[in-house]
């Protein structure tokens, strides 16, 4: 009764919730989203820069998340990169001195905090020509003025980059009295147009006052209150026309470090000065304000302007136009073709008569159909990645982002089962399966943030080490078995691996290498198709003949892992092989092939023990040693459970070790040899059962149907 009502109650889901509804449903969520954002964009408009510069929040404790975009963090490298040739100058009191500082440790974590604390302190990167000043001016008067004016001079070379501010300095020594605002009034109102002139040629700053722990406040200073800091506040943005900010030849208001300070300002140690996370996140955000837009990182999309369309681009949002065209025509030509066709009445006899003319389907209709869709979806994907209409937010990796997610897939997963048409090991049923369940999880594991968290990170490396493991298995078991060595299968591999790829880097305007996945598949297939293609081309029906034929196999796969040790501890050789032309074009990211050397060392081993299992299993296949008849243990029940015993422990034990590496350089070492550990020990543990290899989730066999367009797309 049970399993008729599980059965009934499936059929009824199915009927209710099948792709198409799940299509329909994702089409209709997306474009109320895209109108939502669109709105939302309208309304507040669309000046990432300005939103940098004013709002975000907190994700956690110390992550800031600006309103709308993303933030990057930079290396030292990226810093110094940015920053070649340039003068940036901080102007002002105690506060600025600290964002001077922080500002500084991007560039050279190094530089210490000492010496005099009221005088002017320089910096300069001989290495890099950045040099970075901070001038003591604790207050707003005629020694700040005097400064800038000093710039304003065509004659004098003026900094790429001026933050100022000041206030605090100015309601202590006065006591807090209305004077002293008046004062500063006039004299942020003579500064005004020197900082308006300046911010022609340079980018300009004013920072406003951060908010006190007036608790923690000393005796000296408790005249400095956040009211009288909101009063000194209004009247710097009154005066310096925050209101026409957008325009770069306007002085910009660095207003979000209040913000940073109302959620931080309880960890002062005096109650004046921000803790050093919060000068950090602060620094960071000037970083972000002038370098995004000269490095244009793929994480930081604040104060990106939208790169423009290059020709290929154009010429490629030309072509799915027409596809579109050319198929809105062929619909309007058979739509009325079905009209003509409607059913008749005979006037004789009252009854209809239908006209039964059949319009064939063209290939070229079919073809312009699938280019329609495919030009629909790419133009999806560029205003998600390329255009701001949609609101984009950095990753932030909390265990229940990561784990609920994997819980929900895996109800689904067991909800959503049948049995399988064959009940051979790793068959096409059982593969897509695998290849589905791992794709959801990477999947959550990029949405969450969760490489963050070396435990999760080390288990999905194998993940990404299985899908090779299938590759190597698959290809080496189509060529053994089919002996098929012609172009046709090259072509055709090649194609379906790599065309949604090409696509995606025409109209992204992104390298081959940035989509680092694809290329590691292809470069594999390669690898395998010339190992067992070359002289001696050896295959399943030659070796059956002679057993010597298995010898010289294993001395292929044999000098194939001599090669790839090679490679590995050879980085100089791999650099120079794939920076040669063409390859370089394909293989170089950011100038230089070493992101691809990191990749592919990374799982270097994993195809060659895909191939190495592939054939002992077809081996002992063909030796009729495997029971692989349905419901049937592999193996004789004794060996089995010992099997599966050892399975499960060397499951476990991977587990364990991977959740106690203290690096994730120490753990990517020695990855490479030991993932295989925890990949054949899923694999005994799901076939060696008959009972487990004779039903397969149909939910996670649809995803691994399209597991390589998923790992493109995301």
């Amino acid at each position: 009764m049970a399993a008729l009502a599980y059965n009934l109650g499936k059929r009824e889901i199915n009927h209710y919730f099948s792709v198409r509804s799940a299509k329909v449903l994702a089409l209709v969520a997306v474009l109320l989203l895209a109108a939502c954002h669109l709105a939302s964009r309208r309304y507040r408009g669309n000046d990432s820069c300005e939103y940098l510069l004013s709002s975000g929040r907190f994700l956690g404790e110390k992550v800031w998340q600006p309103h709308s975009c993303m933030m990057h963090k930079y290396k030292i490298s990226e810093a110094k990169n940015c920053l070649v040739d340039k003068h940036i100058a901080f102007i002002g009191d105690s506060r600025i001195r600290q964002l001077f500082y922080s500002f500084v440790k991007i560039i050279n974590p190094q530089f210490k905090e000492e010496g005099n604390k009221h005088e002017n302190i320089p910096f300069e990167d001989k290495t890099a020509s950045v040099k970075v000043d901070f001038l003591w001016h604790p207050e707003v008067n005629g020694s700040m003025k005097q400064c800038i004016k000093v710039w304003t001079e065509d004659s004098v070379a003026k900094p790429h980059v001026i933050v100022a501010g000041a206030a605090t300095w100015s309601i202590k020594i006065h006591n807090g009295s209305s004077e002293a605002l008046s004062q500063y009034k006039m004299n942020i109102t003579s500064i005004a147009p020197l900082l308006e002139k300046l911010a022609k040629t340079s980018d300009v700053y004013w920072v406003l006052q951060d908010p006190v722990y007036e608790d923690l406040l000393s005796e000296n200073r408790k005249m400095i209150t956040n009211e009288k800091i909101d009063a000194y506040n209004e009247a710097a943005v009154s005066i310096l026309n925050s209101s026409t900010r957008n325009s770069k030849s306007n002085v910009k208001m660095f207003s979000v470090s209040k913000l940073i300070a109302q959620e931080t300002i309880m960890e002062s140690l005096d109650g004046l000065h921000l803790p050093e996370s919060s000068r950090e996140t602060s620094a960071m955000i000037l970083m972000n304000v002038y370098c995004n837009k000269i490095l244009k990182p793929v994480d930081g999309s604040c104060c990106q302007p939208r790169p423009p369309l290059t020709l290929i681009q154009k010429l490629a949002a030309c072509f799915f136009t027409l596809c579109i065209i050319g198929y809105l025509i062929f619909y309007i030509i058979h739509r009325n073709a079905h009209r003509k066709n409607k059913p008749c009445t005979d006037l004789e006899s009252g009854e209809e008569k239908k006209n039964i003319i059949n319009t064939p389907v063209s290939s070229l209709e079919i073809l312009l159909q699938s280019f329609c869709k495919l030009g629909l979806i790419m133009a999806y994907f560029y205003m998600c990645d390329r255009a701001n209409l949609f609101m984009k937010e950095n990753k932030f990796y909390t265990h229940s982002s990561f784990f609920i997610p994997i819980i929900y897939i895996l109800v689904l997963g067991v909800f959503y089962n049948e049995n399988t048409k064959e009940t051979k090991v790793l068959n096409r049923e059982q593969t897509d399966e695998w290849k589905g369940w791992m794709q959801l999880v990477i999947l959550i594991y990029h949405i969450s943030g969760a490489s963050t968290f070396l435990p999760v990170y080390m288990h999905i490396r194998v993940l990404v080490a299985a899908y090779l493991f299938q590759t190597g298995y698959g290809h080496f078991s189509y060529f053994w078995i089919k002996g098929d060595f012609g172009i046709h299968r090259v072509c055709q591999v090649l194609f379906r691996l790599n065309f949604l790829v090409v696509v995606l880097c025409i109209v992204m305007d992104r390298p081959y290498q940035f989509y680092y996945f694809v290329p590691l598949v292809t470069v594999w297939f390669m690898v395998i198709y010339v190992t067992l293609a070359l002289w001696p081309q050896i295959i399943q029906k030659k070796a059956n003949g002679n057993c010597f034929w298995h010898f010289g196999l294993l001395l292929k796969l044999g000098f194939l892992l001599l090669f790839i040790c090679f490679l590995a501890y050879s980085q100089g050789a791999f650099e120079k092989i794939f920076s040669l032309w063409p390859l370089s074009k394909c293989f170089e990211l950011k100038g230089n092939v070493y992101e691809w050397w990191f990749r592919w060392r990374l799982d270097r081993y994993v195809v060659f023990h895909g191939m190495l299992f592939a054939f002992i299993y077809l081996a002992l296949q063909k030796r009729q040693i495997l029971s692989e008849g349905k419901g049937e243990p592999l193996f004789s029940n004794k060996i089995s459970n010992f099997l599966l015993f050892i399975s499960v422990v060397s499951f476990l034990t991977y587990s364990i070790w991977a959740s106690s590496c203290k690096n994730k350089a120490e753990c990517n070492e020695l990855h490479p040899s030991v993932s295989v550990v925890q990949i054949l020990a899923f694999i005994l543990i799901r076939n060696i059962p008959g009972y487990a290899r004779s039903v397969y989730s149909s939910f996670f066999a649809w995803f691994g149907k399209i597991s390589l367009e998923l790992l493109s797309c995301f």
